[in-house]
């Protein structure tokens, strides 16, 4: 076994823009969605729909949308993953990096950078910072930084940690994370997730039989679920809503950030915006598990756009709850993960 300071860990999250300027946030984009995991079209189609139609006309309005939550220091989703590395570094004698899937700083850059200081670096833990399997998040992250690591033939192991959407640890971190909002009155909890489209669940089910064919597939045990997006999301928030004994009418699933005009996971976060205040439930917290950083879909889409829809069609009260950041529990999880992961 290798000792702690043999071995490096690196936090990996989704990635931001360099700034708000439209040639940056074009280059993003153009970088994100032109992956194959994200949009799995072939790549001429691909390349035609996102160069040609989807960047074109969403660069300028997505500039704006991120100058409306930048903060000082820079991208919050970057800011809160340095933030997030300081604070692991604090409980952990193994040093820590991070490394975006889409922009700066790359996994290369993660993996020179421990090396540097390491040169006997022996094992590096990659955390992608995405607690649920899906082709567009997860998947895509683990098999980038794997991709650089063969290609650039590093010499250290590299072990990645597991989807941890039913850990006990997260889940409590979660969990505690929601507490204090739950003492102000309040008429329900959305669980908004992010949206994958049908189409990627069923192409993610091994066993080519179960998820969305089986009645009720996300109970129904299956190998299907190791892979299954929509079955993780669904056992997260029924998790949570049991740590935090939620009536059971008082809590709901929805998915946001839908993107073109197929099919996605439902019910969609923008129409429970609208209904919700119809149904008598004017008072609303909302929880976004599936981000561990707080970022543009929640800083923006949720707090503001979501908040917006919501009092506009009769709500009286919203509230969004930030994710885990830097939350004490969180980084006690990240550090008993990649503790665990260092002593297989």
């Amino acid at each position: 076994m290798v000792s702690k300071s043999e071995v490096g860990i690196v936090l990996m999250n989704l990635g931001s823009p360099d700034s708000t300027a439209v040639p940056d946030v074009k280059r993003y984009l153009l970088e994100f969605l032109m992956d194959k995991k994200v949009i799995d079209y072939p790549w001429l189609m691909r390349k035609l729909l996102v160069g040609g139609v989807i960047v074109p006309k969403r660069a300028e309005k997505s500039a704006e949308a991120y100058k409306s939550i930048w903060w000082e220091e820079g991208s919050p989703l970057i800011v809160l993953t340095k933030q997030l590395q300081k604070a692991v570094q604090h409980d952990t004698e193994m040093p820590v990096a991070i490394a975006m899937r889409y922009g700066n700083p790359s996994p290369e850059a993660a993996f020179n950078e421990l090396l540097a200081e390491h040169p006997g670096l022996k094992e590096v833990i990659l955390l992608p910072l995405y607690p649920h399997y899906a082709m567009s998040s997860y998947e895509t992250a683990a098999e980038y930084a794997k991709d650089i690591y063969r290609k650039k033939k590093y010499t250290f192991k590299l072990s990645v940690v597991p989807p941890f959407y039913d850990e006990p640890d997260y889940i409590a971190a979660v969990a505690e994370s929601m507490r204090p909002y739950l003492q102000q009155e309040y008429d329900y909890v959305l669980f908004s997730y992010h949206g994958v489209p049908v189409r990627h669940i069923r192409k993610g089910d091994i066993t080519g039989k179960h998820c969305l064919q089986v009645n009720d597939c996300c109970h129904v045990k299956s190998p299907a679920h190791e892979f299954c997006y929509r079955h993780q999301v669904t056992i997260t928030a029924e998790l949570v809503a049991a740590k935090l004994e939620l009536p059971k009418e008082k809590w709901g699933v929805s998915f946001q950030s839908r993107l073109g005009r197929e099919e996605w996971l439902q019910p969609y976060t923008a129409s429970m915006f609208e209904n919700l205040p119809k149904e008598g439930k004017k008072k609303l917290l909302v929880v976004c598990p599936a981000f561990v950083s707080d970022c543009l879909e929640t800083l923006e889409e949720i707090a503001v756009e979501g908040k917006h829809s919501f009092i506009s069609n009769g709500g009286d009260s919203f509230t969004m709850i930030p994710c885990l950041n830097v939350h004490p529990l969180w980084v006690k999880a990240i550090v008993k993960y990649c503790a665990h992961v260092m002593q297989q």
